[in-house]
């Protein structure tokens, strides 16, 4: 028995597909001439069952068939449907209304039974092969096709699984360029389709390039440990999952977006599964109502804005809910802006955003059947209870922040019987408490309702790996010249002891060091190098990230300098101390919307955006490929700043580059770091922190007997004092206070704390009244700082940023293994078994007997340290560079560089007049990709020989549109001996 396309893939497809609510019928079978699109005879009984004034008068059918065959006519001259598509959609989901009820007035017309999914639907199903669609020249075969009540909704491309030639990349190629391009009249009602060759299944919308098609994954609550499933096993649990009849009447109604793009084209978008999981699971724990709260992570730049729009518009949907209340509340303006405009461009119904707190009162007081964005702040004022309802569904955008203080606690009085949805695109570790205690359930597993994590989604193709590459700038300091300028400016001015330590302390500190001139003048030089011979040449663009806005300013002039002044610009926010000077470079709303759309259009000449905090987060710029950070940041800002550039940007964009001036790399591992069983505690523990509140008031209060604390002023706050006038009694109460305020800070924004508010805000004054301040210090810097500054910085050198040190993978391997603890960044011990092996097959050899010495003195040198530092994997890295070069003076080239050689000769071999071939561009490309997937012993394995035919065949075919079978299998047979 032989095994092809026909009997294994597409019949396995329609068998699943097949069932009870399915029918199979042959497309040969079908009613139907093969110039038609729509069953016509389904659709009119159709029209006849779910309408009642047809039903009355059949006649009338025809007159909506009319209309439906206008729009597929439409669409005969254009080779992109997705116009046509969504006027098809809007027929398809009852929008659409004509004038058949009584006196000609308008009635909506249903051709899809919503309303009773499953077994009691009246929806004719039918899954068929084969179908051929066409006149002449322009007829096509479709594998399969599956229709619902005449129409056509989903379209399948399936190839044969034994043939290494062929992947779902090359089916769905032939929906999207042949198909859609050809005979784009059948795509108008299409809802979905899919491409599988029985080892993946990927699903796409009508118009998307096929590098967008995502995967379909069961739902596994998270778990990290479930062993994915792989061939037909894999296929049947997407089939399962996408091709159900409720999953694609879901899709039409709920999962899809009509938006416009950057050039002003209609595009459509459709739900990845973790977006349509995720919301169903929402939908669902608001429909029961036991569980009113919920905790969902996808990592950063896997489509949690769109996320928040397709749950939106399924709970505003659900008859169940009688038109709910969707408050989207974000904690910063840029994130406002990113998320209104996700909405806007989706053409979303009953959208408000909020321009001040007196709008979102009169909404929510008004019982405003909307769909609401606002900013946390706004809820500052509010007083009291605005909504009571338990319709009301809130989902909090990076909750991880928005839920700190006052205003989550305001929010939670103001809407009291609401659903609290927290969504975050960061990791919550074990110091977010806070945001486990408010937003997860002891129902979820590990505390999340819904986990994308990011090797997830760099699985999946949802966002691309990071590749780190330090390059350290060493700054050295004349101290005795220092020391001398120093103590003739304190003698002038006749410093303290005290004083003169405070001051050197301020201008020793990390932040003058970063800022001092002649290292910002060295930084931008290595920047606008490494950006011009880099970054510019693939057509990518950059952001760089300092310290401050007047190191903004400072690199800005250097680049002018070096660039010219229209290739970068600064954009940050503005506040009360900026110098007037600095008003250009903070863009109202308006401005900044013309800022992002120049630096995402290729042609435009601004490439570079300067930045210290403003668009670290909500900006959304795949275009983005380079991030050059020059600033400390920590956990989620430094996550949440170098996830900017992991953004799909097909075809050549391969991952997102991290230029790190600071070392921040260990950071970014300790950021991924997780206890699952404090945050089960954490969860679970709220109850006992409540009770232990009151008591710990009490007792700070048990310090002030017989003070009056309804006296303001300073006689209110005389009595406190001499209350506690003596050291013994002040330290006694600070320690008390001190229980009270992390009890206070923990339980934030639990309404509790209301009950207690004017005790804690009494305790607080009192507090911060006898606290003792450095007053001398900061007067001494103010005076003296600049100066002391100016003298450091005439004696500070900056040595040149090195480009020795080897660039860090910060791929999806990389960050599973973070995450689980099985490393802390890059595994130095792989490298060590590395050198040992190169250094082993040249016993005697004098300069290989020079390296084990240095090996061996690296790992004394480490013994009793952190062996994971980044310190240590650079002084690993460049013994592992000294290694390949001895082998090289040796004449042992490793069997990747005869890899190399043989993939020249065989692009090479492809050159003609008519297509000219950079034989070292792809050959660099290939080498590349192939280098990321593979992993000792690959060749051995059906799971790596997978991954890297499937990194072959789109460097080939999507970058470089090599399409040759033969040229790929000669490839792939030069990588399975050398690599």
């Amino acid at each position: 028995m032989t095994f092809n396309e026909a009997n294994t893939v597409r019949d396995f497809v329609r068998d699943l597909v097949e069932s009870v609510d399915v029918r199979f019928v042959p497309g040969s079978h079908l009613p139907r001439r093969t110039d038609e699109v729509l069953l016509e005879q389904q659709v009119r009984e159709a029209l006849i069952s779910l309408n009642p004034t047809i039903e009355a008068d059949p006649r009338l059918a025809d007159e909506v068939i009319y209309q439906l065959r206008a729009i597929l006519i439409s669409a005969r001259n254009t080779p992109n449907p997705v116009v046509a598509n969504e006027q098809f959609a809007a027929w398809l989901t009852g929008q659409k209304s004509m004038p058949f009820g009584p006196d000609g007035e308008h009635v909506t017309v249903r051709l899809i039974d919503f309303d009773h999914p499953g077994e009691h639907s009246a929806n004719n199903w039918i899954v068929s092969t084969e179908v051929t669609y066409g006149v002449g020249r322009l007829e096509r075969r479709f594998d399969l096709v599956i229709w619902c009540n005449g129409f056509p909704l989903v379209v399948g491309e399936a190839k044969s699984p034994v043939r290494l030639a062929y992947s779902w990349i090359d089916a769905a190629a032939q929906v999207k360029e042949d198909y859609e391009v050809n005979v784009p009249a059948f795509f108008v009602p299409n809802v979905l389709n899919f491409a599988t060759e029985g080892k993946d299944f990927r699903y796409g919308s009508v118009g998307m390039p096929v590098e967008l098609w995502g995967p379909w994954r069961a739902d596994e609550s998270g778990d990290d440990h479930t062993l994915a499933k792989v061939g037909l096993a894999a296929v049947k649990e997407a089939v399962e999952g996408v091709l159900d009849p409720d999953a694609i009447l879901d899709f039409l109604r709920f999962f899809t977006l009509f938006a416009t793009d950057k050039k002003h084209r209609k595009i459509k978008v459709i739900a990845r599964f973790q977006q349509f999981q995720a919301t169903n699971l929402i939908v669902e724990r608001v429909l029961h109502g036991r569980i009113k709260q919920g905790l969902i992570w996808h990592f950063q730049g896997s489509g949690k804005s769109l996320l928040m729009v397709f749950t939106a518009q399924k709970l505003r949907a659900m008859a169940g809910l009688t038109s709910p209340t969707v408050i989207i509340v974000v904690d910063r303006i840029d994130l406002d802006t990113q998320i209104t405009a996700t909405f806007n461009a989706s053409d979303v119904p009953n959208l408000v955003s909020t321009e001040s707190r007196r709008e979102l009162q009169e909404l929510l007081t008004a019982g405003a059947r909307k769909i609401i964005i606002t900013t946390i702040h706004k809820f500052g004022e509010a007083p009291g209870v605005l909504d009571a309802r338990d319709n009301v569904i809130v989902m909090v955008d990076e909750a991880h922040r928005s839920q700190e203080g006052d205003y989550g606690r305001k929010m939670r009085e103001a809407l009291p019987n609401a659903f609290l949805f927290g969504l975050t695109g960061t990791p919550i570790n074990k110091r977010d408490r806070n945001t486990f205690m408010w937003f997860g359930s002891e129902a979820d597993e590990q505390g999340y309702l819904s986990r994308y994590s990011f090797s997830d989604s760099i699985r999946d193709g949802a966002t691309l790996p990071l590749h780190f590459e330090p390059r350290l700038s060493e700054i050295h300091l004349d101290e005795e010249a220092i020391t001398t300028a120093f103590d003739e400016l304190a003698d002038r001015h006749g410093l303290t002891e005290e004083e003169r330590t405070t001051l050197s302390k301020n201008a020793a500190s990390l932040e003058a060091l970063i800022k001092a001139p002649a290292r910002v003048r060295k930084i931008a030089a290595d920047i606008a190098e490494h950006f011009t011979t880099k970054v510019e040449p693939q057509g990518f663009k950059a952001q760089v990230v300092v310290y401050d806005k007047a190191t903004c300013v400072a690199y800005k002039k250097e680049l002018d300098r070096l660039l010219g002044p229209d290739v970068s610009t600064i954009v940050m926010s503005a506040s009360r101390g900026d110098k007037p000077a600095w008003k250009q470079w903070t863009p109202g709303r308006v401005e900044l919307e013309r800022i992002t759309a120049r630096f995402n259009d290729p042609a435009d000449p601004l490439k570079i955006i300067i930045v210290t905090a403003k668009l670290l987060t909500g900006f959304d710029a795949p275009i983005l490929y380079a991030q050059y950070i020059d600033k400390p940041l920590r956990e989620h800002t430094l996550l949440q700043a170098i996830c900017r550039t992991n953004r799909v940007y097909p075809p050549a964009k391969t991952h997102g580059l991290i230029v790190d001036y600071l070392g921040i790399f260990d950071d970014v591992a300790k950021a991924f770091e997780f206890d699952d069983k404090s945050v089960q505690q954490a969860i679970s523990n709220i109850a006992v922190l409540r009770e232990q509140l009151g008591p710990a008031i009490e007792a700070a209060l048990a310090f002030f007997p017989g003070v009056d604390r309804t006296v303001g002023g300073y006689e209110g706050l005389i009595q406190a004092q001499t209350a506690i006038d003596s050291d013994e009694s002040r330290d006694a109460f600070g320690a008390a206070y001190s229980v009270v305020a992390q009890l206070w800070e923990t339980l934030s924004p639990d309404p509790i704390l209301s009950e207690y508010e004017s005790d804690y805000r009494w305790l607080t004054d009192v507090y911060q009244s006898v606290q003792p301040t450095d007053v001398t210090g900061r007067l001494v810097w103010h005076t003296l700082g600049a100066k002391t500054l100016e003298l450091i910085n005439e004696h500070v050198t900056v040595e040149v940023p090195r480009t020795d040190l080897e660039t860090i993978v910060l791929d999806a391997q990389v960050i599973e293994d973070l995450m689980t603890g099985k490393r802390k960044d890059i595994d130095p011990v792989e490298v060590e078994k590395w050198i040992t092996a190169r250094i082993a097959k040249h016993v005697g050899n004098p300069a290989f007997i020079e390296l084990g010495q240095r090996l061996n003195a690296l790992r004394e040198k480490y013994a009793h340290s952190q062996q994971a530092s980044l310190e240590f994997l650079k002084e690993l890295f460049a013994l592992a560079r000294d290694t390949v070069a001895a082998e090289k003076a040796a004449a042992e080239v490793p069997r990747e560089e005869h890899g190399k050689a043989a993939l020249t000769d065989l692009f090479e071999s492809l050159k003609s007049e008519e297509t000219p071939i950079i034989a070292e561009k792809v050959v660099d490309e290939v080498d590349s990709v192939v280098r990321t997937v593979r992993f000792d012993g690959w060749q051995g394995t059906n799971e790596g020989d997978r991954l890297v035919q499937q990194a072959l065949r789109k460097a080939l075919y999507i970058k470089f549109k090599i399409r040759d079978q033969d040229v790929f299998g000669k490839a792939l047979g030069y990588i399975r001996e050398y690599y």
